[in-house]
């Protein structure tokens, strides 16, 4: 899509929405406190949103789904029901302490701009580089001046810099003199817009970079599938390139595909286990920010009753960048299936304790996904899979 058009569409929703909040009648619900929870689609995030009345409006952005579903706002005394679609938006007001007016707005995690149908293909390239630790390495150029190496992270949303990226190499933090001064600690959380971002072919304007924690060895910080929604990504690890399609390309010889379901807005996809005439099938997380193969979630081996004789290669304690610490029993998983593609002898990682993300999910860690070109087409909600030339290397932490 043309840009000057974009920016057409983005100005029209603007308006639209001030207008909305500023001529219609909102519902309007009550609350005594800042702190309020959100029940999504079954999911409750208790006391995690905090209500603003500086912002207007304070958008909460569902789960990603293209199935209906029902979105209850709870503040400490009143409540709210609403019913998420594709491309939907539903405004309302909160009003706290009698006083103050939040407004609000609860969003499909589908925007309705990624709805409207391109009939102009595009093809945006971007260069990669894979890195010993199985990265999706990015060079990204900000503002026409700071270079950064981001990794594609197909588990992850938005842009996110690193905390030390932020500090050394951009100027993100100009307007903070004296943390830049070391006179007081920055402020993480009060960053400058990146004013243009470029990666190959593509490029982004006023964009808002989050801090991380959690990034790739080397790495200055990661973006997210998120970025390219109703587009088809396409990643070839052959001529190491991602393109970016507007619409899904026409030669798909050699691939096998299959459906992308959601979990908490995170892509997933289907996997099996094939092990002594048993079949282990679970849903496994796209980590293309993992170096590793295969990672099993504790609550799924136990329910799944998976083998527990399997040939150890190692036990090992991780830390994770915030200082926990995991133990780890890798062992060798004999054949798993993706696509209908057979792939044998994997170090799989299994989790000792409970999944640091509170959900039970598998992991599928780019040890194992850089062996297929990919299409994921975040249109249709479809992945395509091609062996490459990467298919018959070793794996990581094999012995």
């Amino acid at each position: 899509m043309p840009a000057h058009i974009k920016y057409f569409l983005l100005f029209v929703f603007l308006l639209t929405v001030q207008s909305s909040f500023a001529q219609a009648k909102l519902p309007v619900i009550k609350a005594t406190s800042k702190s309020a929870s959100i029940n999504d689609g079954g999911f409750l995030q208790k006391n995690t949103w905090s209500l603003s009345p500086g912002i207007r409006p304070d958008v909460y952005t569902a789960d990603r789904t293209r199935q209906p579903k029902w979105v209850t706002f709870y503040t400490d005394i009143d409540s709210i029901r609403v019913k998420v679609k594709p491309g939907s938006r539903f405004n309302f007001v909160v009003l706290l302490n009698g006083k103050d007016s939040c407004f609000t707005q609860i969003a499909s995690g589908i925007p309705a701009e990624s709805m409207v149908k391109n009939n102009i293909a595009t093809h945006d390239t971007i260069p990669f580089t894979l890195t010993a630790d199985n990265a999706i390495s990015v060079k990204t150029v900000m503002n026409n001046a700071d270079t950064l190496l981001l990794h594609f992270d197909a588990s992850s949303f938005d842009f996110h810099f690193t905390r030390d990226a932020i500090l050394k190499k951009t100027n993100l933090l100009v307007n903070q003199a004296d943390a830049l001064a070391g006179k007081a600690a920055p402020n993480y959380n009060n960053l400058n817009k990146a004013t243009k971002l470029q990666m190959g072919s593509m490029v982004w304007h006023d964009v808002e970079i989050l801090p991380t924690l959690i990034t790739a060895d080397g790495m200055d910080g990661r973006f997210g599938w998120n970025l390219f929604e109703g587009k088809q990504v396409e990643v070839d690890y052959d001529q190491n390139i991602m393109i970016i399609h507007s619409q899904l390309p026409k030669d798909l010889k050699g691939y096998a595909k299959s459906k992308i379901a959601f979990t908490r807005s995170f892509p997933i996809i289907n996997g099996t286990f094939e092990i002594a005439g048993k079949k282990y099938t679970g849903n496994f997380l796209m980590d293309t920010g993992s170096g590793q193969a295969l990672i099993l979630d504790s609550a799924w081996v136990s329910e799944k009753h998976f083998p527990k004789d399997l040939k150890l290669i190692k036990s090992t304690i991780l830390s994770d960048p915030r200082g926990n610490k995991f133990e780890i029993n890798i062992v060798r998983a004999p054949l798993y299936r993706l696509n209908g593609f057979a792939l044998t002898n994997i170090p799989t990682l299994l989790l000792a304790g409970k999944n640091p993300m509170g959900l039970q999910i598998n992991y599928l860690g780019n040890g194992l996904l850089k062996r297929f070109n990919m299409i994921l087409d975040f249109e249709k909600d479809i992945i395509y899979l091609k062996p490459n030339k990467l298919t018959p290397l070793k794996y990581k932490g094999d012995s």
